[in-house]
């Protein structure tokens, strides 16, 4: 597979990042962008691909290591690896055999901080929502 198939969201600009939910609302790409993002952690094996990949000790793992983790086949590992990949979590390099994976933390943190309420930060009232609980 080349580089040229694959779409990676998330790294068009380099300085600007989505404001936080919680302080401005997203636009529609920023929406459409990020779906896919979420789309991808929205799997169980992706989640623990992701997990894997980014807890690992010096930075990197090998797809020799992640696959007996599964019971998976090594090309169903292989597409959720593409995905993440394409949703711009992790990043890849074949080295003779093997391919080595690593976490892109410009994703994990772009989310962070998408996610955080800023610090010092009153939430939004919520008199007179139906959610008493």
């Amino acid at each position: 597979m080349s580089k040229q198939d694959l779409t990676v969201v998330g790294q068009d600009s380099v300085d600007g990042c989505c404001p936080g939910l919680l302080t401005a609302p997203l636009d529609e790409a920023q929406s459409v962008e990020l779906a896919k993002v979420f789309k991808a952690l929205g799997d169980p094996i992706r989640l623990r691909l992701l997990s894997m990949i980014a807890s690992r000790a010096g930075g990197e793992v090998c797809v020799c290591d992640l696959t007996p983790a599964f019971d998976l086949s090594q090309p169903t590992i292989s597409h959720h690896l593409k995905l993440l990949r394409q949703a711009g979590l992790i990043d890849c390099e074949r080295r003779g055999t093997w391919v080595y994976y690593w976490l892109l933390p410009e994703m994990t943190d772009r989310l962070a901080g998408i996610l955080t309420r800023p610090t010092g930060q009153p939430l939004p009232d919520r008199a007179g929502t139906a959610v008493d609980a």
